[in-house]
């Protein structure tokens, strides 16, 4: 197998690195111009910190990168703000914020860290929350747009590969209140199906532009998890096969140039009246994707018993998500399953060819610091070392092609809910929740298992 894994990384240059987002780790929340976003007004709880100061990169990303480096990682995966670079989200473009953005790129390429550039992690300005409803609103459509539009153009000579949306399956769950940037709108099925389809077209816009202007690669991203039947009674598998299908496959689908999912339009047309427009699907149906990106980090189990009749499949794991007794646990129940990522590179693969890019791998947990000795985090290890056996025999075994492997929060951030005591990385961060302190970086015994991994690895491949 290690024979087969060297040639498939020779044929292209394989990617080792990380993945982080502009809320979870710039701060500098109300300088050089930025506007505030809807993270920026959420107050701290008594487990969460606010968004406010994330781990301070804005001003410390030459040393992160150093880092980044060090451990012999080649790629990066990062974001923008949006309102960093276009304060009310539809309006004056902010010239120190894309400066800002100038100098963080060229910092990566002058350590020869190829970067990748997400442009929507969530954080919607917070005037086109206020006035829009983000992501309900077509107005927010074309003004995100407008805005990737002009990032695009900006680093289309220093930017090769592009994500529009992180996890853009997650606006067809109810998450996509939360994260589509909406104050007041109703959680309902039919507004979910909404976000989800303007956010497609957002997505297919930047993506065809991308294609038509730019010598640029794009693809869509997922939150990937497989959600296995809780038996084998028929219905516990009609359950997980139809969430499939209206959270991930239709998604997929789109991406590959097939348009959405014929089972998931016949819904909608059965029960919604949805805006959608004859000029929208077929811009959708222009979309092709260079790479098929994904999150992985667990996998879940559904049952039929305790959802409701006539619920749509996007609300299936609120209330059929049950415990899945084969797979281990971490402190947020959620089950660690190295055989599920290879599993899911190859659903994707072997479904519709295209390249695929794991672009978020990793495990969260409380850590605490000493203040003196480096942590000792085995746990952390032995997590990403099974996790990349899996990538590689999908591979080596499976035939499937894989660009990369990313991981999370390699250098502790807060985490998706603002917890900085859910830590992701290899690098500690020295601030807690309520207390910022110096945020001094201090490696941690992964730092030096996968910054020797990838030395033997560089040294394998060039053998």
């Amino acid at each position: 197998m290690k024979d087969d894994w060297n040639e498939n990384m020779v044929k292209k240059k394989f990617f080792w690195g990380d993945s982080s987002s502009s809320m979870q780790t710039e701060g500098a929340w109300n300088e050089d111009g930025k506007g505030p976003s809807v993270y920026d007004i959420r107050e701290a709880t008594e487990t969460t910190s606010d968004w406010k100061h994330g781990i301070d990169r804005y001003n410390r990303y030459e040393e992160d990168l150093d880092l980044i480096q060090e451990m012999g990682m080649n790629f990066y995966r990062f974001q923008t703000s949006w309102s960093r670079i276009n304060p009310m989200g539809d309006g004056e473009f902010n010239e120190a914020g894309l400066l800002f953005y100038d100098r963080y790129i060229d910092a990566m390429l002058a350590r020869d860290i190829e970067p990748m550039l997400c442009l929507y992690h969530f954080d919607m300005p917070l005037n086109l929350a206020q006035n829009y409803e983000g992501f309900m609103s077509k107005h927010v459509v074309d003004a995100f747009v407008e805005y990737g539009k002009k990032v695009v153009d900006r680093y289309k000579s220093k930017v090769k590969y592009w994500v529009t949306f992180n996890e853009q399956n997650l606006y067809s769950t109810p998450l996509a209140f939360l994260y589509g940037g909406t104050l007041k709108t109703e959680d309902t099925a039919e507004n979910i199906h909404q976000i989800a389809h303007n956010i497609m077209v957002a997505h297919a816009k930047i993506a065809n532009y991308i294609h038509e202007t730019t010598d640029g690669e794009i693809g869509g991203m997922l939150a990937y998890s497989n959600m296995y039947p809780a038996t084998n009674d028929p219905k516990d598998i009609l359950v997980a096969r139809e969430w499939d299908e209206f959270i991930n496959q239709n998604l997929l689908d789109a991406f590959c140039g097939r348009g959405y999912s014929k089972q998931v339009r016949t819904f909608e047309n059965q029960h919604f009246q949805l805006e959608i427009s004859e000029e929208e699907i077929a811009e959708i149906e222009k979309v092709t994707s260079d790479y098929l990106a994904f999150s992985y980090y667990c996998t879940g189990s559904l049952s039929h018993k305790n959802i409701p009749p006539h619920v749509a499949p996007n609300y299936y794991l609120a209330f059929g998500e049950v415990e899945n007794p084969f797979v281990s646990q971490n402190q947020w129940k959620l089950g660690i399953d190295p055989l599920g990522f290879r599993d899911i590179i190859n659903r994707m693969y072997q479904k519709y060819h295209v390249p695929i890019f794991p672009v978020e791998n990793g495990i969260g947990t409380k850590e605490e610091w000493d203040g003196k000795n480096s942590i000792k985090d085995e746990y952390r290890i032995y997590y990403h070392d099974q996790h990349i056996k899996a990538m590689k025999d999908a591979m080596a075994i499976d035939g499937c092609e894989v660009l990369g492997y990313l991981g999370w929060g390699l250098i502790d951030l807060p985490s998706s809910m603002g917890d900085m005591e859910k830590r992701y990385g290899m690098v500690y961060v020295n601030r807690g929740n309520h207390e910022l302190r110096d945020m001094k970086r201090v490696p941690k015994k992964s730092f030096y298992w996968f910054r020797d991994f990838l030395k033997k690895e560089c040294s394998e491949k060039s053998n």
